[in-house]
């Protein structure tokens, strides 16, 4: 009977994703660096720029985890650092929401752009499936991080 790969497939795949995310966590702090902010704020405006408008306080919050208290105070200061402004609902003038400040949106889309250029020649060579199978794997990645995270700031992982 043939001896399957699974075992050692496995353990290589959980060795290159400690690897990865290590590989990430390093990456987003020198770009942080780089744009003079700290790496949940590059993150948070990250978020911001693909949420397609202004959005509350409470859903950077829900985006990024955090305590509706620490989200403003994130704010704060992506504020000072001339990121994000405040505006007025136009709907309801009593909520206030919070918009990337497009000229600096446009300077870390750029930056993005240009240290992130080759990524794309990264799946050149894949095809369609392939790239649907690996985006695929991004999205189940992704809900089960934050999935993940949520446990651990509720105390739910040992």
């Amino acid at each position: 009977m043939p001896v399957s790969a699974r075992p050692r497939l496995m353990a290589e795949l959980a060795a290159v994703s400690r690897r990865y995310m290590a590989s990430y966590a390093l990456f987003n702090q020198a770009l942080a660096d780089h744009l003079g902010l700290h790496p949940t704020d590059l993150q948070c405006l990250n978020l911001l720029t693909l949420e397609g408008g202004p959005v509350t306080t409470g859903r950077i919050a829900e985006l990024t985890g955090l305590t509706t208290g620490s989200a403003t105070r994130l704010v704060d200061r992506l504020e000072r650092a001339g990121y994000v402004v405040r505006e007025r609902d136009a709907a309801d003038r009593r909520l206030v929401l919070v918009a990337p400040v497009p000229e600096k949106a446009a300077e870390f889309e750029r930056v993005w752009e240009r240290i992130g250029g080759g990524w794309v020649a990264f799946f050149d060579d894949l095809d369609d499936s392939e790239l649907a199978l690996f985006t695929d794997h991004l999205r189940r990645t992704t809900d089960f991080g934050a999935e993940q995270a949520a446990r651990l700031r509720a105390g739910e992982v040992g």
